[in-house]
């Protein structure tokens, strides 16, 4: 149960930032001008997912962001034992927005984890390691500024039903924009047809797009709420895969807005009378969801990743971050495909990044170099296998420390793979490595290759002994669960 803190300041959690007032009296004339009276703080667990609570009007003011408020740690995904139960958060004062779902006019704020004894920030607070990134990669001198853009994949589904008992276990996803559908009979509602086939959901117009009016409502209320929306569209797989990309931005900022991202889409899916999912494996014989990060290191101004005559303009500093994040591929798969359902994309013929490897243009490879255009501000590298279920606090840290070893190491890439991999000859295939093919093996390459996340203190080992602990009970609970298509493959023989 929250409550309002009676501890003094804590020294290095929060204090009066300078502007504090000035920030506070903006939030207090955004509550007048709107008739708002609730107040809504949201922060993240490990595993990435918005936990929220609200106070009244009359709670608000700056003693709420100076000495915080209580909440019961143990409760929380990956935090703390019940024993060292108590902890703070403190808003955000530059976070505040309307809330652009919630029916009653309610001002959200983004807010940071500390301890209530030491007055130390919360080491396993996500949002907490994503600005210590920020810090460390100031403090080594290389670049000043990472721009992050992640493209966040999702399906809207009409209906979804599962559970699991003792004696029985399944799933059934159903959707009017599922090709199964096209032999449906008049069930008290026309057959219209027009539905994407397997593979063929990207960029048909409407009526074979289903969703254009939902995902544009979808970035209305993105937009209304801060977001800068660059372009949505209906992505490959049949029944209702979206995509909606937002424009870059550094990382902390862009961590908060992707999880603004998905509470919008997942309220507003619910509102049209739909659900919305970022598993990335929901659908079998058709494409997963990713989320694709893109990013770019930049200094005084100027991007670090541009060489004209370099390998699709490519700088040599962007090669060794390449190196980086190739290098530490696997061990990044641990927190950027951090689910048993995960694996399930990350296969060979479903464009999914399962070549440790980098290209301009091949999608099939882990990281890819964009050729859209030649502007040196446009450079960058899109690395393909983090997925939408993963907390993107904790993704784009990861990556970040990746690259920057591979900067301070100078990690070479080795050649680029621009051919279809696909076409390889067996000799040619065997020489390139792949992603891991499971969450179990993902794990096994963090336990072996971690000290690049710890550098700078961004990673501690408390946060990731709590991380395998909880995907070791994921990885438990489905492997111990009869899976339905064993009784296909196995009852009668």
């Amino acid at each position: 149960m929250a409550k309002k803190s009676a501890v003094a300041a804590p020294k290095k959690a929060a204090g009066p930032s300078p502007g504090l007032a000035a920030k506070v009296a903006g939030l207090n004339e955004l509550m007048d001008k709107k008739g708002i009276r609730i107040v809504d703080l949201k922060f993240v667990d490990l595993l990435g997912t918005w936990q929220h609570f609200s106070i009244t009007r009359h709670e608000f003011g700056e003693d709420l962001f100076v000495n915080g408020i209580g909440f019961d740690g143990s409760s929380i995904r990956g935090f703390q034992t019940i024993d060292e139960s108590d902890m703070l958060i403190f808003p955000d004062a530059e976070t505040g927005i309307v809330d652009p779902v919630c029916q009653v006019p309610t001002l959200s704020l983004v807010c940071d984890v500390a301890d209530p004894i030491t007055g130390e920030k919360y080491t396993r607070d996500p949002r907490y390691v994503a600005k210590k990134a920020e810090a460390y990669l100031k403090s080594t001198g290389i670049a000043d500024t990472v721009y992050i853009g992640p493209e966040q994949e999702f399906f809207i589904f009409d209906s979804v039903r599962f559970d699991q008992g003792q004696n029985f276990g399944y799933y059934h996803i159903d959707s009017d924009a599922g090709m199964w559908n096209s032999g449906r009979e008049n069930n008290g509602s026309p057959n219209l047809g027009f539905r994407p086939r397997n593979k063929e959901g990207y960029f048909p117009v409407p009526p074979t797009d289903h969703l254009q009016d939902i995902r544009s409502t979808i970035i209305n209320k993105m937009e209304d709420a801060g977001i800068q929306v660059e372009i949505h569209h209906g992505e490959v797989a049949t029944a209702g895969q979206c995509e909606i990309d937002m424009k870059f931005t550094t990382l902390t900022k862009m961590a908060d807005q992707a999880l603004l991202y998905r509470y919008i889409v997942r309220n507003v899916a619910k509102q049209f009378g739909k659900t919305a999912t970022f598993m990335p494996k929901p659908l079998f014989q058709d494409n997963g969801s990713g989320m694709h990060v893109h990013s770019s290191l930049w200094k005084d101004g100027q991007t670090l990743f541009f060489d004209k005559n370099g390998y699709a303009l490519i700088s040599q500093t962007l090669k060794w971050y390449i190196g980086g994040l190739l290098k530490h591929a696997p061990a990044l798969l641990a927190i950027c495909a951090p689910t048993t359902n995960s694996y399930r994309r990350l296969v060979p013929g479903y464009e999914a990044p399962v070549n440790l490897a980098y290209s301009k243009r091949n999608r099939s490879a882990v990281c890819r170099i964009p050729m859209y255009s030649d502007n040196p501000k446009a450079k960058r590298v899109e690395f393909r296998a983090p997925d939408p279920l993963a907390n993107p606090y904790l993704v784009f840290a990861a990556i970040l420390m990746a690259g920057l070893d591979g900067v301070q190491n100078k990690i070479d890439p080795g050649e680029p793979l621009d051919r279809n991999i696909y076409e390889l000859s067996p000799e040619e295939a065997k020489k390139v490595k792949q992603v891991p093919g499971s969450l179990p093996d993902a794990l096994a390459a963090l336990a072996a290759d971690h000290d690049f996340l710890l550098k700078g203190d961004v990673f501690t080992e408390d946060l990731l002994e709590a991380w395998v602990s909880l995907k070791q009970k994921e990885i438990d609970a489905v492997r111990l669960r009869p899976h339905p298509y064993e009784f296909f493959m196995y009852y009668d023989q």
